[in-house]
């Protein structure tokens, strides 16, 4: 029998603090990983000229990998698929907004690009080749900056009619409490995101504060519980509406393991009457930070590709 045909692909993930790049081979329903990397975004310098550096990167790609045939990239925030242009990025300098992105991509390497929302594209890279591998129906959340979110349905991640479909983040957990940068009210992602972490904890930053809750600190222990209660509550009302295989935790205060998912697994369990909490598993992710990478080149993969004209 002939051996599947083979395609190889560029993802990239566009962050606040770096940029990093996957480059993906697709044989069949099978993924692998070829190679992987980052650079600095240096946000500072201007949206024109973070995009010159990725345009750099998909060409070194390409000639590390001639074969390479699309790009994919993951946007945090939102996004016109249709006319691939960015339009919010809350933690990016605002010249990004109404930013064409696809098309001086595609002008400058030749490649069909397509982007997605950094959030999905984590999901979708969890989906296939992580911690939901396997699931029919599974839930992700991102957490990060933001507070970032994902829905799959029958083993397909759901984008809505413009993209924006799984911004579970803005959910609204408590009506007028503080403001969410979204122009919200109470959205899980005030109470979650990484300024609440490190807040909770007496900590200056998220990392800081996993660390010293590893390290048996009172207050980071009680503080990173408080958080789960938060995502514990958000993740109670998606498991109604859902009825989840999986929800899968990501990004940096993932790393926290078991004194994050116990608390959002007692707040779900005091929540939820209404299905069997023993057929719904809630676990960390499993690719770390390359997710968001690997997921927008196996979004860059799929067709038709969505350049501007």
């Amino acid at each position: 029998m002939a051996s599947e045909a083979r395609s190889r692909h560029l993802g990239l993930d566009l962050g606040a603090t770096n940029v990093k790049w996957a480059i993906l081979e697709h044989a069949g329903a099978d993924w692998s990983v070829l190679e992987r990397g980052q650079f600095p975004t240096s946000a500072s310098d201007g949206a024109d000229a973070v995009i010159e550096r990725m345009a750099d990167q998909a060409d070194r790609a390409r000639d590390a990998w001639p074969d390479l045939s699309t790009i994919g990239i993951g946007v945090p925030g939102l996004f016109n698929a249709t006319q691939g242009t960015v339009t919010f990025v809350p933690n990016l300098p605002r010249d990004w907004e109404r930013r064409p992105m696809a098309a001086p991509m595609h002008a400058r390497i030749g490649l069909p690009v397509r982007l997605i929302n950094d959030a999905r594209a984590f999901g979708l890279a969890e989906l296939h080749v992580g911690a939901g591998r396997g699931c029919d129906t599974m839930i992700g959340l991102a957490l990060g900056t933001g507070v970032g979110g994902v829905v799959v349905v029958g083993g397909e991640v759901q984008f809505g009619h413009d993209g924006t479909g799984g911004e579970l983040g803005h959910q609204t957990l408590l009506p007028d409490g503080p403001p969410c940068t979204c122009g919200n009210h109470g959205c899980l992602e005030v109470f979650a995101k990484a300024d609440a972490v490190a807040a909770a904890c007496g900590t200056l930053t998220a990392e800081e504060a996993v660390a010293a809750a590893h390290a048996g600190d009172r207050a980071a222990v009680a503080g990173i519980a408080e958080i789960g209660r938060w995502l514990g509550i958000g993740i109670a009302n998606l498991i109604v509406i859902l009825t989840p295989d999986r929800v899968v935790i990501g990004g940096g205060v993932s790393g926290a393991g078991a004194l994050l998912i116990e608390p959002i697994r007692a707040e779900v369990r005091r929540r939820v009457h209404v299905t069997d909490l023993d057929a719904v598993e809630i676990v960390t992710a499993a690719l770390g930070t390359w997710a968001g990478a690997i997921g927008a080149g196996m979004h860059g993969a799929a067709t038709p590709a969505e350049v501007a004209a």
